[in-house]
């Protein structure tokens, strides 16, 4: 059997003396996909639904970033810092050009990303994430941090900062915390140190500029796919809306019922959605 999600071996691989961590699974003649998680998360906090699904026609890979869970290093402070790491990550694997799937923390890298190395990112998915400056951002870590406190965060926590409070999100949101512990070999958890990094990275991002707020978003010219809820507390979800204003090739998914963990929530639906997006040539018509 071809690895999946469950099976696939973490990998490491060494650029500029750190070591990363890194899953990779799925074939097909696609682009491989890099995706790039959320606060604290690692390997096992994405969705087998949603990556295998995404893997039936190309390679995924599931990449820690410095410091965070099995990944060696310092962890950045800073969301350049990040993306330079996933740049040079990519470049370490000798991959040419990639698609690029953002999660929450991890739209705001993958953004970044594509500023630095515009031709190196073909399509970008951007899920439960905003631009820089955004509206109601620069409260994210106090509210993230107020229910992440914890060594290995509660499942508790997770539902009230991804999943909407009905009754209905709730119990996908169960759903999904059974399916992200189903791998044997789990992933460590991140330290609180990466957390507090990752903290101040996100609460200099959030801060509003003094001039042109948005100005970076008209320089990312590629096509774009922003995905979310329809309530996220973490990035809230009018930042998706603001993407998709000023982006200059971007289109928008918004999810009834739901919050900053939609795609968990609606995962066979996102995943239709993406590959229909991937799937496309250059510059197909929308």
């Amino acid at each position: 059997m071809p690895p999946t999600h469950n099976t696939a071996p973490t990998q490491y691989i060494e650029a500029n003396g750190i070591r990363y961590a890194y899953r990779r699974f799925g074939a097909g003649d696609q682009l491989p996909l890099v995706c790039l998680q959320h606060f604290r998360g690692g390997l096992d906090n994405w969705d087998r639904l949603v990556t295998d699904g995404l893997a039936q026609n190309r390679s995924v890979i599931l990449f820690n970033n410095a410091g965070v869970a099995s990944s060696e290093g310092d962890p950045a402070d800073t969301i350049d810092g990040m993306a330079r790491h996933v740049i040079a990550f990519v470049e370490a694997l000798g991959l040419e050009k990639i698609d690029l799937f953002g999660f929450s923390m991890g739209g705001f890298v993958a953004q970044n990303v594509v500023l630095d190395r515009p031709k190196l990112v073909r399509r970008l998915i951007l899920a439960g994430t905003g631009p820089e400056g955004g509206e109601g951002m620069v409260g994210y870590p106090e509210l993230a941090t107020r229910h992440a406190t914890q060594k290995v965060p509660t499942e508790e926590n997770f539902l009230y900062l991804f999943f909407y409070p009905t009754d209905s999100s709730q119990a996908a949101g169960r759903i999904y915390w059974t399916r992200r512990h189903e791998r044997e070999d789990q992933d460590m958890p991140s330290s609180m140190e990466a957390m507090a990094a990752q903290v101040k990275a996100i609460a200099a991002w959030g801060a509003v500029p003094a001039h042109d707020r948005y100005a970076k978003l008209k320089k990312i010219t590629l096509p774009v796919l922003i995905v979310n809820g329809k309530t996220d507390l973490m990035v809230p979800t009018v930042n998706s809306f603001i993407l998709q204003q000023h982006l200059p090739d971007a289109e928008l998914i918004i999810y009834p019922d739901s919050g900053h963990g939609g795609i968990f929530q609606f995962p066979a639906r996102f995943v239709r959605e993406a590959t229909t997006f991937l799937d496309r040539g250059p510059r197909e018509a929308l």
